[in-house]
């Protein structure tokens, strides 16, 4: 064992999170076959076969599975290390890896990062792009931007902004199906929905002054918010879209607002969801801190 590195441990739990050496590959922007020989020599040095290879993909062995459970200890320590030197300087840097959906990535991050940079040059981000809520543990995640606080005791959440969202359906959608002029009308239409996040489809108005909550059945469905957006945008149906992104495009003249007069337009909370142990590490902070800041100033797209 004393052949092995902090890399190798990193790696391992990385091929064993993504179940994909060529994602890995990617991800370190290297040859495939550089991350098959390190894992080749990580078994060898361990004596065990750690990851069963088949055509279906890759699936640990009771060894890997220990193994890994290891690598998560060991690597978790190295941080927690780091973190008390870094708290003590003060400083916050190294790389952190943000998840969130391609709307919030596109419309709330993006247009932070270059201003996040010139406050804290040292920080390196990796964006994890997906509509599915991704496991901070499993995939390595520092910090998940989601708008859902169900959460187990060691995750906790801190709320650093909100997002509208509402109806929209294009010019060309309104010109050859109308409009629904009730929620009830809505039936009638095509519309469009998320397959990742189910919660979405429960679209809420107000109607006669009293809440009631549609469950929008999907003529088409997509497991991406910016598919959906663009599915709108080709006049394929009637979606929910973050106000964030629809708005500039209702300026634009590209879409058109459906039942605006009985949207529930209250908007939903935006949380940064941290494990509880990496709350005091002075990157994560940083970046929480500063998307609060960025959002409330009115800064997003």
């Amino acid at each position: 064992m004393n052949d092995l590195a902090f890399d190798d441990l990193q790696l391992f739990a990385r091929v064993a999170a993504l179940r994909s050496l060529s994602a890995v590959a990617r991800e370190r922007d290297v040859p495939v076959s550089q991350i098959s020989r390190a894992l080749t020599r990580i078994e060898k040095t361990c004596a065990a076969r750690l990851i069963h290879r088949s055509t279906h993909g890759l699936a640990l062995t009771a060894e890997g599975e220990t193994f890994l459970d290891y690598c998560h200890r060991i690597t978790g320590t190295l941080e927690q290390l780091e973190s008390e030197f870094a708290t003590q300087a003060g400083e916050a840097r190294g790389l952190v890896r943000v998840a969130a959906s391609t709307v919030i990535a596109q419309y709330l991050l993006l247009p932070s990062l270059q201003a996040l940079n010139a406050r804290h040059p040292q920080l390196r981000l990796e964006l994890v792009v997906s509509d599915q809520l991704a496991d901070l543990a499993r995939d390595g995640i520092d910090i998940a931007i989601r708008t859902s606080t169900s959460l187990p005791e060691t995750l906790v959440a801190r709320q650093i902004g909100l997002l509208g969202r509402a109806l929209y359906a294009a010019p060309a959608y309104a010109a050859s199906a109308g409009l629904p002029r009730h929620p009830d009308e809505l039936r009638q239409h095509r519309l469009i929905v998320n397959s990742a996040a189910p919660h979405l489809n429960h679209w809420p108005f107000i109607v006669d002054g009293a809440p009631v909550r549609l469950t929008a059945e999907g003529y088409w469905r997509t497991s991406d918010t910016g598919l959906a957006a663009n599915m709108v945008l080709q006049g394929l149906g009637i979606g929910r879209l973050a106000t964030v992104a629809a708005d500039p495009l209702v300026r634009q003249g590209r879409l058109v607002p459906v039942l605006a007069d009985c949207i529930d337009h209250e908007p939903v909370p935006v949380y940064a969801v941290i494990a509880s142990a990496r709350q005091r590490l002075p990157k994560i902070k940083a970046c929480i801190d500063f998307w609060a800041e960025w959002i409330a100033g009115g800064h997003a797209a």
